[in-house]
């Protein structure tokens, strides 16, 4: 009775059905928007999709690389070969529970600050860009 096991199981197959739209620069800064952000190492993921199963809102979705392709003015996820998969969060439904924070056995999801930029020269050393008396904090 011997019991076989595949290393390399075969990848699922991932939504394409998927349309981006082209949205206007004013949308991107209007203050309404949440002070934080889903971040998704997409390099390090191993698409278990615990992080899409875990959602109460279902609003990380998982698609293939193919869904973007005739996609303008976007990141070519195509470009790495290692990419299998590419992450879509809808934002005005994400509420930052954190739950698939907490579920992603990796550790490729973060939960993240929108800062204002600093103003100025970023070259120059003060408080404005990460440095006090000389030193990098």
């Amino acid at each position: 009775m011997g019991v076989t096991t595949d290393a390399n199981p075969e990848m699922p197959d991932f939504s394409d059905d998927y349309e981006l739209v082209e949205v206007e620069p004013t949308w991107l800064t209007q203050s309404v928007k949440p002070k934080q952000f889903l971040h998704i190492d997409q390099q390090e993921c191993i698409t278990c999709e615990g992080c899409v199963d875990i959602c109460p809102w279902k609003c990380i979705h998982m698609l293939s690389v193919g869904a973007i392709e005739e996609a303008h003015n976007t990141d070519n996820p195509n470009d790495d070969p290692l990419a299998a998969v590419f992450f879509v969060v809808d934002e005005d439904v994400c509420t930052r529970c954190a739950l698939c924070v907490n579920r992603c056995p990796t550790g490729v999801i973060t939960l993240g600050k929108v800062t204002e930029q600093p103003q100025g020269d970023p070259n120059l050393r003060d408080n404005n860009h990460g440095y006090a008396y000389g030193m990098r904090f």
